[in-house]
């Protein structure tokens, strides 16, 4: 099946058609050279849908592997792999590096301060993965394309003075993520009944939210209310924030489901 045949089965189109078409032109470079070879970095959403259509295209799971710099990174590039090499050494040829900026304690930066930064530099978003900032410094994890750049010529963001050094994705600083732990019960495991408990609305309005194309379940746009989550799942409202299904307990005596959610904060 050829490239437009493919993306026409996974229903792609617009920006997403662009970006997958892309995503199919490093696996078939790699395939051709028989190289390593790597996309820009992904949302979850891309990268999932990028999968999809690998597993289309008749990639193996052996022949790619996920990577964002660290374990749980959410922005991650997808990495083809050579016949000669095993899936346990592709770290050795990725093309993320970290960078780490440094600045006073009393100048806070956030990550959108950083993300304006290098938008303003003029580096596009794909080159860019997770920004991690702590209290003095942010680890930015971007591709070896533009980390030279930055190295030389990424100066301030926003009036606070950066310095910037390059070190090992194994000294990565992850800041702690600030949750608010949930119990609740719910009368299904229902999407728009987890939605309620988790983001504290009605069950009409949770509806009113899936339906109208504002939530996504593991990154994935869902618009079917009756979707039955399970454990582990991520659930996120468009201005109204993100949770996770962190635990399923038992059934209380009124038939009701007891439920763990982790919702970010």
């Amino acid at each position: 099946m050829d490239k437009g045949a493919l993306l026409d089965r996974l229903g792609a189109a617009g920006e997403e058609r662009l970006a997958l078409s892309r995503v199919l032109d490093r696996y078939e470079q790699s395939c051709r050279r028989g190289s390593g070879e790597a996309t820009d970095f992904l949302t979850p959403q891309q990268r999932l849908r990028s999968q999809e259509l690998l597993r289309l295209a008749g990639a193996g799971a052996g022949t790619y592997v996920c990577t964002g710099g660290y374990a749980e990174a959410e922005r991650q590039v997808i990495l083809f792999l050579p016949d000669w090499l095993e899936a346990e050494m592709a770290e050795t040829i990725s093309p993320i590096r970290c960078l780490r900026a440094s600045f006073r304690a009393e100048k806070p930066l956030s990550h959108r301060d950083f993300l304006g930064s290098l938008m303003g530099m003029g580096v596009a978003r794909e080159k860019v993965g997770d920004i991690l900032v702590t209290a003095e410094s942010a680890d930015i994890l971007v591709l070896d394309t533009v980390a030279d750049f930055l190295l030389q010529s990424w100066e301030s963001a926003g009036r606070t003075r950066l310095h910037l050094q390059e070190v090992e994705r194994s000294c990565i600083h992850i800041p702690q993520a600030s949750t608010e732990e949930v119990r609740d019960t719910v009368s299904s495991l229902r999407l728009d009944a987890v939605i309620a408990a988790g983001l504290r609305m009605s069950r009409g309005k949770a509806a009113e939210l899936v339906s109208s194309g504002r939530v996504q379940v593991n990154w994935m746009e869902c618009t079917k209310a009756d979707k039955l989550l399970a454990e582990g799942d991520t659930v996120s409202a468009r201005g109204f924030g993100k949770f996770r299904l962190a635990a399923v307990g038992g059934t209380t005596k009124k038939g009701r489901i007891s439920v763990t959610l982790l919702r970010y904060v």
